[in-house]
């Protein structure tokens, strides 16, 4: 389990890589990157930065390769920011989770679709039949 140090700190680095994307960074790979989450090591020597951006795998791969081009820059400002004995080395990855989470978005919306043209359609057959047995019980009427 993390201390409360650290994840004091993992928040702080997320805060403070957020805000240096939006202001400082100029690299237009990483515009639009937003970061889910951080997470530190105990001996607060590492820190692995998660983000997502949209628009696909090769945007993906351009953006991280902007924020590792950039790391340097954000360490000075996270040292800034964090008082401790070490600066993090901070290593950014691809928030799968997001993704994931996304993925599963999409394929629940699908099914909820799909289950919903299916109640149209056997309301639709229920209306049909009720026709039929209405039609029936006139023609044996008239016979």
């Amino acid at each position: 389990m993390a201390s409360r140090r650290t994840l004091k700190a993992a928040e702080a680095i997320r805060e403070v890589v957020a805000m240096s994307i939006l202001t400082d960074l100029k690299d237009p790979r990483v515009v639009g990157s937003t970061i889910t989450k951080v997470e530190v090591t105990a001996d607060m020597r590492q820190a692995k930065v998660y983000f997502m951006i949209l628009g696909g795998e090769g945007k993906e791969r351009n953006a991280l390769r902007g924020l590792q081009s950039a790391a340097g820059f954000l360490q000075q400002k996270v040292a800034r920011r964090i008082d401790s004995r070490y600066t993090p080395t901070l290593q950014f990855a691809v928030d799968e989770g997001v993704k994931n989470l996304m993925e599963v978005s999409r394929i629940l919306s699908e099914e909820h679709a799909q289950s919903r043209e299916e109640q149209e359609n056997s309301a639709e057959i229920d209306e049909f039949e009720e026709e039929d047995i209405e039609e029936g019980d006139s023609s044996e009427e008239k016979e």
